[in-house]
């Protein structure tokens, strides 16, 4: 029991931390500045016919010029219309833009498409390389096909930029879900996922980062030799890049913690789609280098465990149910302190009876997720990878 209680309390104290953490970084207030910052985004597809349409209006109404930024579609052998929708997007573009007055602008003519070239395991790694080659710009931004991006994104971050020596910049990436309870299960872990990563930077122990909202410098991740000794993992875009340009030189890796540079994404749709995520997210953690997200990952895994296997040890006589009550509320309160943080933050209210309901479901989920990705592939794009 004694071991049962270390780790459990640990895991509190640990979220706690992340808290503190959360609190000491300040959010970013993007003052009108003049812009100075050329972009490359980067954006690799398969298949997403049904969320372009949703990226490119949010792309179509970003305030920024367009001089300096370019938009750089990679095609991973997509089977649907999706490279038809982004060519009719780009003749609108063209076409609206020859109407427009001197102060007014459109996008069109700065957008890229281009073919993905195979020549690893991971085919978003390969996307990202071989759009970066290509990529005029020395900012590089990537996002997903099936995100939204706020109107003053690249602003904000080309703010940030102009007052901050750095090398690479994470920022935040949000769901945007609907009332169903699958999906708000996944907006509370991802709202979590969020709040600890932003508490990281707080510490000053960076672990975490998303390729939805992941903006670095192309010389530098040529000096750290990109995705090189990691492309054997499918996914990983984000974290393994991030542990090389934190190896680098930590002091230039940066939080932007603003509300006009939240990306959203959405949710899956099913739970085996969520499994599979899931099971991706899990399969890149034994490869981390990092000691620290090593370490959270441990705890975070034995604080939920311990919580799941607590009514077994009722059942034994081995634990009074008080016991178990007061473990469950200690960490429902705990857990929801961070993650209130987190919704202030999005501007996102939390369903208590909801939080609830997937707190008492999350440690079985946890640990099922755990087991799963030592004995199971996973899908992804309609694609199976081996572990």
């Amino acid at each position: 029991m004694m071991i049962f209680s270390i780790l459990f309390y640990s895991y509190i104290i640990c979220i706690l931390a992340f808290v503190f953490g959360f609190n000491k970084v300040k959010e970013f207030k993007n003052k009108t500045a003049e812009e100075r910052t050329a972009f490359s985004v980067i954006i690799s597809f398969r298949n997403e016919e049904k969320n372009l349409p949703n990226l490119l209006e949010s792309i179509s109404q970003l305030a920024y010029s367009n001089e300096l930024v370019e938009f750089i579609f990679v095609d991973d052998t997509s089977t649907d219309n999706s490279i038809e929708i982004i060519k009719n997007f780009i003749d609108y573009q063209v076409e609206r833009s020859r109407n427009l007055q001197p102060h007014d602008s459109a996008r069109g003519d700065n957008f890229i498409i281009i073919k993905n070239e195979r020549t690893s395991n991971s085919p978003k790694k390969d996307a990202i390389t071989i759009a970066l080659n290509q990529a005029k710009n020395n900012w590089i931004i990537t996002t997903d096909a099936d995100c939204v991006v706020p109107k003053n994104w690249l602003r904000t971050i080309d703010t940030f930029i102009q007052q901050n020596n750095c090398n690479m910049v994470v920022a935040p990436v949000s769901y945007k879900s609907s009332a169903t309870f699958l999906h708000q299960f996944q907006r509370l872990e991802f709202m979590s996922l969020q709040a600890t990563t932003i508490g990281s930077f707080g510490l000053k122990i960076p672990f975490l980062s998303n390729g939805a909202n992941f903006i670095y410098k192309k010389n530098i991740f040529k000096k750290v030799n990109g995705f090189e000794n990691n492309n054997s993992i499918a996914s990983g875009d984000d974290v393994f890049l991030l542990e090389k340009f934190l190896n680098f030189d930590k002091r230039k890796v940066k939080y932007l913690k603003s509300k006009d540079a939240i990306v959203e994404t959405f949710p899956v749709d099913s739970v085996s789609e969520l499994v599979h995520q899931r099971v991706r997210w899990a399969s890149k953690t034994a490869n981390y280098n990092l000691i620290f997200g090593k370490i959270i990952g441990v705890l975070v895994l034995a604080g939920n465990t311990v919580l799941a296997i607590l009514p077994l040890l009722i059942f034994f006589n081995l634990l009074s149910f008080q016991t178990f009550i007061s473990s469950f509320l200690l960490k429902l309160f705990s857990d929801y302190i961070l993650l209130e943080r987190m919704s202030i933050f999005e501007n996102k209210k939390i369903d208590f009876i909801t939080y609830f309901k997937s707190s008492i479901l999350y440690p079985y989920f946890t640990l099922f997720i755990f087991i799963k990705s030592f004995s199971s592939n996973y899908k992804w794009k309609k694609r199976t990878f081996k572990k």
